[in-house]
């Protein structure tokens, strides 16, 4: 039987008992501009793509993953973790750190911790979560919780591949930490490379307050070393 033959009755078969089609992969680039429409080069690896179909995502699988605090800045700045993923952040750091956030369904704090492997958070809603220190107003990350397992986070130059990704309509996401995330409908299996675009606005360090919904104290830069 020919190849062709076989990828027939494969799909047939998938239909027949209720599994979604698997369509081409889905490849594409994304453009983070400036206000000026000017390119950011390299901005793109810092942006996530992902794909939720309308028949339902096929659930990723939560694993452990790390973000450090080091030099009074977290790494990596961007985290992309499945939903219901565990984070620990150690702190290489010599002074006291304490990570939190206030984003609405996975709020967190872990209070002040020294030098160490640090403390945990599980993250149990899908979402960008904004991460700060509650000592140091310049520090800041995202950890992006996906609730697919059809995600990527593209290339320096902005290309990126979605592989194996069901048949049928959805919802194409893109999200970068200087813009607001943007969304296309489209459907894989008719859809040819995908054109994506970001202006970055935002600035590095957002306008943010400390966990208790306050301005930082300047005075707390000498106590904890910062």
């Amino acid at each position: 039987m020919s190849r062709r033959l076989i990828a027939a009755a494969a799909l047939v078969a998938a239909f027949a008992v209720g599994l979604p089609a698997v369509a081409a992969d889905l490849a594409g680039n994304v453009q983070v501009v400036d206000d000026r429409g000017r390119r950011l080069a390299g901005a793109a690896a810092e942006s996530v793509v992902w794909f939720v179909p309308d028949a339902g995502a096929r659930a990723p699988r939560a694993g452990d993953f790390e973000m450090v605090t080091r030099r009074k800045r977290f790494e990596p700045r961007v985290l992309v973790v499945p939903v219901g993923s565990t984070v620990r952040f150690p702190n290489r750091d010599p002074i006291l750190h304490n990570v939190f956030s206030v984003s609405s369904g996975n709020a967190f704090d872990l209070g002040l911790y020294s030098q160490g492997d640090g403390e945990s958070h599980r993250f149990t809603s899908a979402g960008v979560v904004r991460v700060f220190c509650n000592v140091h107003h310049s520090m800041v990350a995202y950890v992006a919780v996906m609730p697919t397992a059809h995600y990527a986070t593209p290339n320096a130059d902005g290309s990126f591949r979605l592989r194996g990704v069901p048949a049928g309509p959805g919802t194409l996401w893109v999200w970068h930490e200087r813009g607001e995330a943007e969304s296309r409908r489209i459907d894989p299996a008719r859809t040819g490379d995908v054109a994506l675009s970001l202006t970055a606005s935002r600035p590095l360090v957002p306008p943010h307050r400390n966990k208790l919904g306050r301005p930082y104290a300047r005075s707390r830069r000498n106590r904890y070393g910062g």
